[in-house]
C-alpha cells in the first residue's frame, strides 16, 4: 500500500511540474519585452499592448497609460494583471518620481 501511494504522489509531481514547465515554455503572458524587440515599433507596439491590459481598469486611464508606457519603453517589461505584482519587473517598480512615490502604475 505503501508504494502505491509514494507511486501517485511521484506521479503527481511529474504532472505539475511538467505542466508548470510548459506553460513557462509557452510565454503566452510574459511581463518581459521580447528579446527581438530592439526595433523601437515592435517595442511601442508591446508596451501598448501590456498597457492597455494593465490599465484597463484605472479610474484615470490615459494618466495611467502615460506612465506605464514611459515605464515600459525605460525597463522593456510591464507585470502582469491590473494592480500589483510588481515583483516581476524590479525596474519598474523601483521607479519613483520626484516626490518619491511610484512613478508606474
Amino acid at each position: 500500500m505503501k508504494i502505491l501511494v509514494s507511486i501517485l504522489v511521484v506521479a503527481s509531481l511529474l504532472l505539475i511540474t511538467s505542466s508548470l514547465a510548459a506553460a513557462t515554455v509557452s510565454g503566452g503572458g510574459s511581463a518581459v519585452a521580447p528579446a527581438e524587440s530592439k526595433d523601437a515599433a515592435v517595442l511601442e507596439n508591446w508596451c501598448g499592448g501590456k498597457c492597455e491590459g494593465r490599465c484597463k481598469e484605472a479610474g484615470m486611464k490615459d494618466r495611467c497609460l502615460k506612465y506605464c508606457g514611459i515605464c515600459c519603453k525605460e525597463c522593456k517589461c510591464v507585470p502582469s494583471g491590473t494592480y500589483g505584482n510588481k515583483h516581476e519587473c524590479a525596474c519598474y517598480r523601483d521607479k519613483l518620481t520626484s516626490k518619491k512615490t511610484p512613478k508606474c502604475p
